[in-house]
């Protein structure tokens, strides 16, 4: 009778978690759905601006790739990285109930991305001159550091856009923001040919279309969460506190910036690599349409990492330690089925796959050896979205730092340059490297997840978000 008993409770219990389980599925699908669609829309910003500038001459296509390059790895993927840590404290106030929070810790980020801004202004200011000591054409670096000097506007424009976006995303009101990146796409599209071809501004009129862009985006996100009623627990004010908990909130960001750019930039070291391989021209071809599937696919892992801190965030706030635990195996079950359907694709297609990207049948023949690396590149990539999602949502950004420095610098890297030189692999000893470097770091992630304490984390979100409270009313009271 009481075996009869304990196998009903186990029954019972399994039917339950299956309900929760298929609920938290439902709930992270809301979310990622639309952030997939907007992280798409944003990125065709940029595939715009290399469009238009593409059918001006070689010069303008190569010195705008080169800047655009440049400009994404030292200030738009700083200041994305740097947002991250709004995940923690937005996610984790909302879930809380402490809505107040949300428009000082929002209004905190947006002064920090701005004092960031300048050192990065004064990085491409000088890009004429540092570009030729890596090995640049001096005309190349000329115009590649005219059109960055015409993206600044933008970089102050993302640093107020970068907290709005995960302002937004902490509460789950992914719509205004898919409607908005539809909006400001089209207006992208209108301006550049407009600027680039109409007024003859050539390749520094996409970059003006870049900023107007952006600040156009910044202006109507930030009426709607100035205006709309669904914001008025947690409109954004300025206020003392914001600026009190500046060094709080880099403490959270610094970490967060160091797990995107850490990871970012081994990729953009690997086409520099190439270029020192023989017959260079093939080789960083080949790695470039490599990394250009890698990132389009980046389009759809970063929706879900996004819906995993969302969910985890939220629940760990509100102090539910086994809904957080649930948040974390349902993102990971969508991960995993995006990972091979995605990745299926990609090997199906390996033989077409290069025709996509280039007519020369030594580059398509290429890319389709490469086809299998890239389909393990993929699902390992979509692993480390989600769980890196969830080091965002808990707030230990700090060892997912750590894990991608010794996963890309330590291993990753050393093992590429090993496999691509000495053993002469060449690209595809280059690629294994970052694939290699991937592994380790879904791998170690897996693992510090796994192990995680739930109890303590719900625990320790709590305390962070009652320990503001208490320094606001002390503030407030001075």
């Amino acid at each position: 009778m009481q075996q009869k008993l304990e196998m009903g409770q186990m029954v019972d219990e399994k039917k339950k978690w299956t309900i929760t389980f298929a609920r938290e599925l439902k709930k992270e699908g809301i979310i990622a759905a639309p952030m997939v669609a907007v992280t798409a829309l944003q990125y065709l910003l940029q595939l715009v601006s290399m469009i238009m500038v593409g059918h001006l001459d070689q010069l303008s296509l190569s010195s705008v790739a080169i800047a655009i390059s440049l400009t994404n790895v030292t200030g738009f993927s700083l200041l994305s990285g740097l947002a991250g840590g709004l995940e923690t404290l937005c996610g984790q106030a909302f879930g809380a109930e402490q809505y107040q929070r949300l428009g000082t810790y929002t209004c905190t980020a947006m002064i920090s991305l701005l004092l960031v801004c300048p050192p990065v202004c004064l990085l491409w200011i000088f890009m004429d001159k540092l570009l030729p000591l890596v090995g640049q054409d001096p005309l190349i670096s000329l115009q590649a550091r005219k059109y960055s000097m015409w993206l600044i506007p933008a970089l102050f424009g993302a640093s107020i856009l970068k907290p709005l976006t995960r302002y937004f995303q902490s509460q789950s009101l992914i719509f205004p923001m898919l409607l908005s990146s539809f909006a400001i796409l089209l207006f992208h599209i209108s301006a550049s040919w407009a600027l680039v071809y109409k007024l003859e501004f050539g390749s520094r009129g996409s970059a003006i279309a870049f900023s107007l862009s952006t600040w156009l985006y910044v202006v109507m996100l930030g009426s709607y969460a100035m205006y709309s009623s669904v914001f008025e627990k947690t409109r954004i004010r300025i206020s003392k506190d914001s600026i009190l908990h500046v060094g709080e909130f880099f403490c959270l960001a610094i970490p967060s910036a160091v797990m995107v750019c850490l990871k970012w930039w081994s990729c953009e070291l690997l086409i520099f690599l190439s270029g020192l391989l023989p017959n260079p021209k093939l080789e960083t071809s080949v790695l470039s349409i490599c990394l250009t599937i890698s990132t389009l696919h980046f389009t759809l892992s970063h929706g879900f990492g996004s819906a995993a801190s969302t969910r985890v965030s939220n629940e760990l706030g509100a102090g539910n330690p086994q809904a957080a635990r649930v948040a974390v195996q349902a993102a990971v079950f969508l991960s995993v089925t995006e990972a091979i359907i995605v990745s299926t694709t990609l090997f199906c297609c390996r033989y077409v796959l290069g025709s996509a990207f280039s007519s020369e049948t030594q580059v398509a023949d290429y890319v389709a050896v490469m086809t299998p690396l890239i389909c393990l590149s993929v699902f390992m990539d979509s692993l480390q979205a989600v769980l890196s999602g969830v080091a965002r949502g808990s707030g230990w950004q700090h060892l997912g730092a750590y894990v991608n420095l010794g996963a890309f610098y330590l291993v990753g890297l050393p093992v590429a340059m090993v496999l691509g030189f000495p053993v002469y692999l060449r690209g595809k000893g280059l690629w294994i490297g970052i694939v290699v470097g991937s592994v380790v770091q879904s791998t170690l992630l897996g693992c510090i997840t796994c192990f995680t304490n739930w109890t303590k984390q719900a625990k320790l979100a709590r305390d962070r978000i009652l320990a503001e409270r208490s320094s606001s009313t002390g503030g407030g009271a001075m």
